[in-house]
C-alpha cells in the first residue's frame, strides 16, 4: 500500500515537472503564443519590463494577424557547419551553428532566411527549448514600426523539407524593453530581408 502511494506521488511529480517544462515558443498557434508572451511579461520573475512599465502593462502590441505572412517554406539542411559566436547587444558572444535555410515567397518575391541552433550546453540546461531552431531577422519595418535591431521567430526542428513560417509569431528580443541586463543576438546580415514584414510584434 505504501509503495503504491509513493509510486503515485512520483508519477504526479513527474507529470508536474513535465507540464512546467512546456513552452509556447515554437508553437504555430498565434493565439497561444500571444497569450503566453503576455503571461510571461506579467510574471515579475520573467518580465524584461521595468517596474514602472510593468505596473501599466496591458499587453504587447501586434499587427493584426495577416495570413499572407504565414507561408510554406522549403527547408534545406546545411551540412558541415561549425559553431560560431554571434554578436549580441552586449559584449557577450553567443554560440550558434547554422542548421539550415528556409526559402519562401512573399508577394511574389523569393526570400531566404538562415536558421540557427543554439549552444548544446544551453539546450541541455533548458530541455523545453532543445528542439527549437532560432530565426533572427531584420526587415524594412525595423526601426520604424518594429524594433530597430530586428525580431525573432522560433520553429520546431523540421521533420521534412516543408516548414510553416509564420511571421505573425515574430517577437522582439528582451533588449527591446529598455533593459541592459540581457545579451540579445543581433540578426546576421544574411537574414536582412528586403521586404516589409508587417506582422508580429510591434515596437514597444
Amino acid at each position: 500500500m505504501i509503495r503504491a502511494i509513493i509510486a503515485s506521488l512520483l508519477i504526479s511529480l513527474l507529470l508536474a515537472a513535465g507540464s512546467t517544462a512546456q513552452t509556447f515558443y515554437g508553437t504555430t498557434d498565434w493565439k497561444v503564443f500571444r497569450q503566453g508572451r503576455d503571461r510571461e511579461f506579467r510574471d515579475k520573475e520573467k518580465t524584461p519590463l521595468s517596474e514602472a512599465d510593468l505596473a501599466s502593462f496591458t499587453g504587447l502590441s501586434y499587427f493584426a494577424v495577416d495570413r499572407s505572412y504565414r507561408v510554406q517554406a522549403r527547408f534545406e539542411r546545411t551540412a558541415d557547419e561549425k559553431f560560431f559566436l554571434m554578436p549580441t547587444s552586449s559584449t557577450v558572444l553567443k554560440k550558434f551553428v547554422k542548421y539550415g535555410a528556409l526559402t519562401f515567397r512573399l508577394s511574389g518575391t523569393e526570400h531566404k532566411l538562415s536558421v540557427y541552433q543554439g549552444d548544446p550546453d544551453i539546450r541541455a540546461k533548458f530541455p523545453e527549448y532543445a528542439d527549437l531552431l532560432f530565426i533572427p531577422f531584420r526587415d524594412l519595418t525595423s526601426g520604424d514600426t518594429t524594433y530597430g535591431v530586428g525580431r525573432y521567430i522560433d520553429i520546431r526542428m523540421p521533420k521534412g523539407n516543408i516548414v510553416i513560417l509564420d511571421f505573425n509569431l515574430a517577437y522582439n528580443p528582451n533588449c527591446a524593453y529598455g533593459t541592459d541586463k540581457y545579451s540579445c543576438p543581433i540578426p546576421p546580415k544574411e537574414n536582412h530581408l528586403k521586404a516589409e514584414i508587417r506582422a508580429g510584434e510591434k515596437k514597444f
